[in-house]
């Protein structure tokens, strides 16, 4: 599956931005998906993540980000609202395979980056002060 971000830009703080990803290629699969953040000089964090069962997000984003999805799931969006300067990086979409056991099928958390397989080229996001 090839994943494509769009939707960043440059915003003031206290400001909002609408992430958008698309999915191309093997789109009929099953795969979790989720954001994920890397700002200059730092470790990729997980954002949020989106399954059958739920939403999971980081505590830094929790009550500010919502991570939404498409009926036809080949549309991941990240709304992000009252942005501040610590959230500027480049974010990324991805997607993962779903784990399998005893009958139970369960998504990668965003603390397990490298579950997720497939990324996007990412789309920076800048919130000045």
């Amino acid at each position: 599956v090839e994943l494509t971000e769009s939707g960043g830009g440059e915003v003031q703080t206290g400001g909002s931005l609408r992430l958008s990803c698309k999915a191309s290629g093997d789109t009929e699969a099953t795969y979790c998906m989720g954001w994920f953040r890397r700002a200059a000089g730092k470790e990729y964090e997980g954002v949020a993540t989106i399954d059958s069962h739920g939403t999971t997000y980081a505590d830094s984003v929790k009550d500010r980000f919502t991570i939404s999805q498409d009926n036809a799931k080949e549309n991941l969006y990240l709304q992000m609202d009252s942005l501040n300067p610590e959230d500027t990086a480049m974010y990324y979409c991805a997607a993962a395979l779903p784990r399998h056991a005893g009958g139970a099928t369960w998504c990668p958390t965003p603390e397990e980056k490298d579950e997720y397989i497939f990324w996007g080229q990412g789309t920076q996001v800048t919130v000045s002060t």
